[in-house]
């Protein structure tokens, strides 16, 4: 019985990064594709294909920055609230998706840990690091580790979106309207470039809960994300990026304002390098709402008055219900899953 509820608890995880492509990656092809700078093929192809490297040769400090946010001891217990947890953020993931909002399945998978760890063993059985508040950013532990990257890595991406428009409109301040040719084939570069660091990021999220489902179930003698594993999340973020996110797409490339090449070229850079040193850091970042806020940047930058707040404002919405909604829903299944078992198998 143990091992069939850990083999649920792993292809849910694996469902889960399948929605992850669609949800998170299809962001990262929204303004690529809404400027013109490739077909909708060429533009989903090419960031599945980075996507599939980068959570190949990620590495694993996310996945290992996951894993260690419960302290629970690897048991039947365990494997029940990652059952939860997953199971939350999968359906969470659906319905955003559902609604065309770019949701964070970071933040969704972070709620659903929380609610079913404190519904398993209350709040103590939650690596807090409130103790490491004092220290530099760099040696955060625990949840809010988690969480002060989040918000940085937003707050940064609207920074940044800002910053790289007012630079490049200064570089190229007298260049000429047949520039966006080139900016088209440097958007390849950028579109790649962040796709691979998105793949490296978010695919180590379900590698981390499937490392500790293995532990817990007696499947896997240590913490460690096998080969197997790294290569079925890399497939699976591939094929949901492949299957489209077309929803997600039309709300950042067409709904929040009209995207050039080099608004998607800016949009793309600055995200890329905030993805990329979140991921070194082992930090978990949402990479939808670093580039929603980026997206949102540039348009800031380039004309207030032509941007869709209101559309702005869902994403925001969105972004600060996850966790919360995520962690009373988690919360809800976890304690079923434990009163009718009571807690063993």
């Amino acid at each position: 019985m143990m091992f069939i509820i850990a083999s649920i608890t792993v292809l849910l995880a694996l469902a889960f990064m399948f929605t992850n492509g669609f949800q998170d990656a299809s962001a990262i092809a929204a303004t690529f594709i809404a400027s013109r700078s490739a077909t909708p093929r060429q533009g989903i192809i090419l960031v599945a294909a980075m996507g599939l490297l980068g959570a190949l040769l990620g590495g694993s400090a996310v996945a290992f920055t996951i894993s260690g946010l419960l302290s629970i001891e690897p048991d039947t217990q365990l494997v029940f609230v990652l059952l939860s947890a997953v199971t939350t953020a999968t359906i969470w993931n659906l319905a955003t998706w559902k609604f065309g909002l770019p949701s964070s399945s970071t933040h969704s998978l972070l709620g659903g840990l929380i609610g079913a760890g404190i519904a398993s063993g209350g709040i103590g059985c939650i690596s807090w690091g409130i103790e490491s508040l004092i220290v530099p950013p760099h040696e955060l532990t625990g949840f809010f580790k988690v969480l002060v990257y989040l918000v940085i890595s937003v707050i940064l991406g609207l920074i940044g979106g800002y910053g790289m428009r007012v630079t490049t409109r200064f570089i190229l301040r007298n260049a000429k309207r047949s520039a966006n040719q080139t900016i088209s084939r440097f958007n390849w570069i950028a579109a790649g470039a962040m796709a691979f660091s998105n793949g490296a990021n978010d695919s180590q999220k379900q590698m981390g809960i499937i490392a500790l489902v293995l532990l817990s179930s007696g499947l896997s003698a240590s913490l460690e994300v096998p080969l197997w594993t790294r290569a079925v999340c890399a497939l699976l973020l591939f094929a949901g990026t492949l299957s489209g996110g077309w929803r997600i797409m039309t709300t950042l490339g067409r709904k929040i304002f009209r995207i050039e090449p080099i608004h998607s070229f800016d949009s793309q850079v600055s995200s890329g390098a905030i993805i990329a040193a979140s991921t070194l850091a082992g930090a978990p970042v949402s990479s939808s709402h670093v580039i929603s806020m980026s997206v949102i940047g540039v348009g800031a930058a380039e004309n207030p008055r032509k941007i869709q707040w209101s559309v702005g404002k869902e994403i925001l919405v969105a972004m600060v219900l996850t966790i919360p909604a995520t962690m009373i829903l988690s919360f809800i299944l976890s304690s079923l899953f434990l009163a009718s078992t009571g807690g063993k198998l």
